[in-house]
This record gives structure tokens, sequence and C-alpha cells, in this order.
């Protein structure tokens, strides 16, 4: 009894949470960096695997564990430090950077909506997937706004990490781009947070560009979105 108590308690939510992501991030490094083993998927595995094994249901993990998110706010924040120290290479190049916001987050919701418009989405379903690249924290709210699903912006905005982390490499080397700040901008970009801790990883150059671009990002879509949202409700 003592036990079933046990497994179903925040505590016991928060060491499987932190356990996968350091089995995870253990099998990330040990395999050189492999994409596909990237923490954010193969924690999520781990997790799956066990809240299936020990017959838990997600929303009462969630609900042990999601307090959790209100660390992704200050995490985003935390992001203004690296930017502010890679602030001599971003002078320069503000206004194409710029252009390139507008045009990536009009082409990221763009793209999607067409897509899932062209499957036969329903309006719900549409609108929970503008926000398919920004953070988590701002899509959240953002879908919130406009009337979609959380739970589906969330999903949307792993899966586009994912494959943006996963064919950034194959991508890039063909395209035959080494410039650390094209590598960070376009991860960020489209790849949002998830973007971001690859770039990192590259260096902190390409952190500082992912993080401005995260950032520029995420405002020019809950700026732009909700606008948009209630101008096509109005007509």
């Amino acid at each position: 009894m003592a036990g079933l108590e046990l497994i179903h308690s925040p505590l016991f939510a928060l060491v499987v949470t932190l356990a996968a992501f350091q089995i995870a991030f253990w099998a990330y490094q040990r395999s050189q960096r492999f994409a596909l083993l990237h923490p954010t998927i193969s924690g999520a595995v781990l997790i799956a695997g066990t809240l299936t094994a020990l017959g838990i249901e997600y929303p009462e993990f969630y609900q042990n564990i999601h307090w959790l998110n209100f660390l992704l706010g200050p995490v985003t924040v935390a992001l203004a430090v690296p930017l502010y120290r890679q602030l001599h290479l971003l002078r320069d190049i503000a206004t194409p950077l710029l252009i390139t916001t507008f045009a990536g987050a009009a082409f990221a919701c763009g793209s999607a909506l067409i897509l899932a418009w062209s499957l036969g989405a329903t309006k719900t379903t549409l609108l929970s997937l503008t926000t398919k690249s920004i953070t988590t924290p701002i899509a959240i709210v953002v879908t919130d706004d406009i009337g979609g699903i959380a739970t589906v912006a969330v999903a949307s905005v792993i899966l586009t990490g994912i494959v943006g982390i996963v064919s950034i490499e194959w991508l890039f080397k063909k395209l035959n781009i080494q410039d650390d700040r094209l590598w960070g901008f376009c991860l960020g970009l489209a790849a949002h947070a998830i973007g971001t801790s690859r770039a990192f990883e590259r260096s902190t150059v390409a952190g500082a560009f992912s993080s401005l671009a995260l950032c520029l990002t995420g405002t020019v879509t809950a700026i732009f979105v909700p606008l948009a949202a209630n101008w096509f409700a109005a007509l």
C-alpha cells in the first residue's frame, strides 16, 4: 500500500523526471551527441516507458510535476546573458537578422497551417499549430489566448524542435554552411529552445545567435498571431 502511494506521489514523479534526464544525457554524450538521442527525445521515451510499465496515467504524472514548467520562464530570460556577451557581433547585421526573423516566423506559421489545412485539420487544431516554432512558455500563453489547444501546441513545439536538431547537420553540410552565427540563428528561429540547446553545444556564438532568434521569433509570433486570429475571426 505504501509502495502504491509512493509511485503516485510528486516526489516519485520528480525522481523519474531527473533520472530520465540524467540517463538520457549520459547516452547522448556517449553516442557523440547523436541527434536522435538528444535528452529531449530519449528522456521523453524513458518517462513514457516508465509510466506505461507502472500503469500511471500521464495526466496524474503531469499534475505531480507541472510546477517544473515554472522554470521554463526564468531559463528563457537567462538566455539574455550569452546574448549580451556577443552583442558586438550583432550590431553590424541587425537589419538582415530582423528581416530574416519576420520572414522565418511567417513561413514557419504559414507552412504549418497550409499543410494542416490541406489534410483536413479543424479550426482549433490550426490555431494550435500557429505557435509550433516558438518556445513552450510563449506557445502555451498564445495558444490559450487565441482559443487553441495547449497540449497540441506543446506537442507541435517539441516535434518541430526534434526535426530541427535532427536535420540541421545534414542540411547545413549539404549547403556547406559553417558560420556559427547562421547555425545558431536558424536553430533558434526554427527549433526554439531545443535548437538553442543544440546551438550551445556547437559554440557560445551559435548559442547567442540562437537565443536572439528564439526571443525575436517568440515576440513576433506573440504579437502578430493573436492579431491575425482576431482578424480572421471577424471576417
